[in-house]
């Protein structure tokens, strides 16, 4: 049931009325859809290629939502309700990963047939780092030893393709060297991750804890660019801004999800620094992203303002939204500002305007700049259960904190 009032600080609405709103949605619309229609009986693991009712349209299978989908499983069942059919799903995507995800060489596909035969490998190691975190959270579930070192050894994975220089193949050539965002931002949740599962863990010589100074540290250093009040997806090999498409393109979905991540790390520490660092992201690439015109977050901007080689750039995808809902909540919950409040009000309105599908459920993934459908269906070997839940899973807590903190003050 929809809340009243959407607002943080209207008394209609807030904390109890949205954290109960998110909790609902998760657990009586989305969870129940990918069980349902995603789960694979026959041959194990998560199916995501799935039209608007639920229905296959491709039965290959992504390795990053093995992982993703293991983890969101395990932690509903570490953290909501120890329901059978959750850990029952966890296994399922854990075993069939350990079976058929990893190449005679260690390193993991990322993507494999239905019955678990190999397609494709990518340079990279995001597939590492979402087995990571299922493992670690399935591990916590069930007391899986095997679990817990499956973890701490594709993590080790994930940290020597990602920052030791040499090991990944380079995407550019040596004229323009560069590098991204994305193994910092995936590095610090994933340690987080195995650290709130596992314990503060060592891993390849550092504690979880400094793997996510590590890479704090270097987003902050080479990433974080406050003369141009931005937080780049790519630099130079130096933390130099490149003046051509590919380092003048912004990504507010990503920005917005590291400053979230860099603001749950300040929380639990409650340090002061790492938390005024996550708000300073949030500011500028929220005024960057948020589209005045139709509402909602764009998912490509230019440094410049200048126009975006990406034909995609003024979509509003899914996902970016999920970030901003929790980042947004975060703040507010940090701060107590009231325009974080505001500011969180018209992310979840729009979204929830948007993108939800009234008559079979979950959400679409693809929108047009106003808001119009571009694509029916509800998942892909992007989009499945990840995103969508892990918000509505830490926003209801979220709020539930929230509450419990109003009551004991």
């Amino acid at each position: 049931m929809k809340p009243r009032s959407t607002s943080l600080v209207d008394p209609a609405g807030g904390p109890a009325a949205l954290g109960a709103f998110y909790r609902e949605t998760l657990l009586q619309d989305v969870i129940p859809f990918w069980l349902r229609h995603g789960l694979d009986r026959e041959w194990g693991g998560i199916l995501t290629c799935l039209d608007r009712d639920g229905s296959l349209l491709d039965t290959d299978k992504s390795v990053w939502f093995q992982g993703r989908a293991a983890w969101m499983f395990a932690t509903l069942y570490n953290t909501v309700e120890r329901r059978p059919e959750w850990l029952e799903a966890a296994r399922s995507c854990v075993e069939f990963s350990r079976r058929h995800c990893f190449s005679p060489g260690g390193k993991m596909y990322f993507t494999v047939t239905r019955e678990g035969r190999p397609l494709r490998m990518r340079r990279y190691v995001f597939s590492e780092s979402f087995a990571a975190i299922a493992n670690a959270a399935y591990a916590r579930a069930t007391g899986d030893a095997r679990a817990a070192e499956d973890a701490a050894r594709t993590f080790a994975t994930y940290t020597r393709y990602s920052f030791s220089p040499g090991v990944m193949a380079p995407k550019f050539e040596p004229t323009r060297p560069m590098q991204s965002i994305g193994g910092h931002m995936i590095g610090i949740v994933t340690a987080q991750e195995l650290r709130a599962n596992l314990g503060d863990i060592t891993v390849a010589g550092r504690t979880c804890t400094e793997w996510v100074d590590f890479s704090i540290g270097e987003i902050e250093r080479l990433f974080l660019k406050p003369e141009h009040q931005v937080l780049l997806e790519v630099v130079g090999e130096k933390g130099e801004m490149l003046d051509h498409f590919d380092g003048r393109t912004l990504n507010p979905g990503h920005a917005i999800e590291a400053a979230w991540f860099i603001l749950h790390e300040g929380k639990l520490r409650r340090d002061r620094r790492l938390i005024r660092l996550g708000l300073t992201i949030l500011d500028w690439m929220w005024r960057r992203g948020w589209d005045g015109e139709h509402g909602g977050l764009f998912y490509f901007r230019d440094l410049r303002g200048l126009p975006v080689q990406e034909y995609w750039h003024d979509m509003k995808f899914w996902w970016p939204h999920n970030e901003a809902i929790i980042a947004t909540l975060l703040a507010w919950s940090l701060t107590g500002d009231p325009r974080y409040a505001g500011w969180h009000q018209q992310a979840h309105d729009w979204s929830f305007s948007h993108f939800p599908d009234p008559e079979f459920g979950e959400w679409y993934g693809y929108l047009h700049r106003d808001g119009s459908l571009s694509v029916r269906l509800k998942g892909n070997l992007w989009k499945g259960p990840f995103h969508l839940p892990r918000m509505l899973w830490y926003a209801s807590r979220l709020c539930e904190e929230v509450l419990s903190n109003e009551k004991t003050s």
